[in-house]
């Protein structure tokens, strides 16, 4: 007999509207939804009274860290997180060891999803200088795009070969979504605080050495190549407002050819952070000035930059603790993501709608997710209930990820995450992950 469960009297915020609504969920998906529902069949009732449910985040930019750097986090730990932040789907990229360079290897990573993420999955083939012929056999069908550094990170994926470029965009049929910073900018800039600094860089340098001139200059050429071979590009973690330019809001996503992603941190913190937050804000591209902050903050809100997400990418305490040049870059936000917008709801920021259609609907358009991002009948019920009378202290020991620390240590959030629903089965309630459940993997409509 299948499970059946009824959310009864919730605030359901979805497609630009607040309703009260009961929604039946049977089979994983969405079955019906109504003002009043009742029925005769067996059934887990939920009271979701004065609670906003609301389609589960779909997140583009992760990295989960298996395989091979799992000392910082894993497919379970990290899917676990990201449950309990709301988040019920995620696209990870391919900077792990081995990169996931062959389709043999990204073919390995979704075996091992298949047993451990909580969430549901997809993942970036990676691009390389010397892989195109395997790059092209990627099936769009079930990987969500090509992911391309154009500017390095972490890991070794840089790719700056001018000839590789230009087969990639004009060869690659699905979208390629790309790190923009230049890398001969960025050098040029550290050359320049080690004569200042020597090796005692401090982090107030970060967002000058990837500078706004880095971003821009690597953001522009991807987006001249793409606009010549008519590829569809989605360049990732906006952090200039000088970038903002590059992009159009004259049409709707659905049309567009190229896209733009804003990550949480470059829409929460500033370079005015640096002295008290160190190297824990420390992320490629580099968080920069308030001026940039606001400005991406404006161009979500004008659909210049179409969609949020976290670029979640976790290191341990101890390597965080490092000198500059020696702590690595990127954070583990998956678990606050959705709760850091809310709160910008509460400032007056933006609205609950607009929230949900930047981290949940725009997200499924913009890849064309199969049959999740929204609250439809006969959609996968990919599911989060907030309560908005419960406020949520993060803490040490509120933390589930795997490197037990977060940027968002001592910010007491004005809503709490109650439940999350992935494919109609509960997976998180109570501060608890419900064990026993696993996430599909997502499927494109191309």
């Amino acid at each position: 007999m299948s499970k059946i469960t009824l959310l009864k009297s919730g605030i359901v915020v979805n497609e630009g509207q607040k309703e009260v609504l009961d929604i039946l969920i049977k089979n994983g998906r969405i079955e019906k939804i109504a003002p009043s529902i009742s029925i005769a069949e067996k059934h887990d009732l939920i009271d979701a009274s004065g609670k906003y449910i609301l389609p589960g985040c779909i997140d583009d930019q992760v990295h989960f860290r298996e395989p091979g750097l799992t000392h910082k986090a894993n497919l379970f730990t990290e899917s676990r997180a990201a449950v309990a932040g709301g988040i019920t789907s995620f696209m990870e990229m391919p900077n792990t060891v081995p990169n996931a360079l062959t389709q043999s290897l990204l073919e390995d990573k979704y075996q091992t999803a298949a047993k451990q993420s909580i969430a549901n999955y997809s993942f970036f083939m990676g691009a390389s200088n010397d892989n195109v012929e395997e790059v092209l056999k990627t099936n769009e069908r079930n990987v969500c795009g090509v992911k391309i550094f154009m500017g390095s990170s972490t890991g070794n994926m840089l790719v700056d070969n001018e000839s590789t470029l230009e087969n990639l965009f004009s060869q690659v049929p699905m979208l390629i979504a790309t790190h923009c910073e230049d890398e001969e900018t960025i050098i040029t800039n550290i050359a320049k605080a080690k004569a200042e600094y020597g090796e005692n860089v401090p982090m107030s340098q970060h967002h000058i050495i990837r500078s706004e001139e880095a971003c821009y200059l690597s953001s522009s050429m991807a987006v001249r190549l793409a606009r010549k071979h008519g590829t569809r590009l989605h360049i990732l973690h906006i952090s200039t407002e000088k970038e903002i330019g590059l992009f159009d809001n004259s049409i709707p996503l659905e049309q567009k050819k190229i896209t733009a992603e804003a990550c949480i941190h470059h829409l929460w913190f500033s370079e005015e952070q640096y002295a008290e937050k160190g190297t824990m804000i420390k992320w490629n591209p580099a968080v920069k000035k308030a001026s940039d902050r606001d400005a991406i903050f404006q161009a979500v809100l004008d659909n210049k930059i179409d969609i949020i997400a976290t670029d979640h990418a976790p290191h341990t305490l101890e390597e965080k603790q490092n000198s500059y040049f020696k702590a690595p870059s990127g954070g583990p936000l998956v678990q606050h993501a959705l709760l850091a917008m809310l709160e910008k709801v509460e400032e007056g920021k933006i609205s609950i709608e607009r929230v949900v259609e930047k981290m949940a609907h725009a997200p499924a358009i913009l890849f064309e997710v199969e049959e999740r991002g929204f609250i439809r009948e006969g959609y996968h019920a990919d599911i989060v209930v907030i309560d908005p009378k419960s406020n949520l202290l993060v803490t040490k020991e509120s933390l589930l990820y795997k490197c037990g620390w977060s940027p968002f240590e001592g910010v007491n959030f004005s809503n709490a995450i109650d439940s999350t629903y992935v494919n109609g089965n509960l997976v998180y309630k109570n501060n608890l992950i419900v064990d026993g459940t696993r996430g599909h993997r997502l499927l494109f409509k191309r």
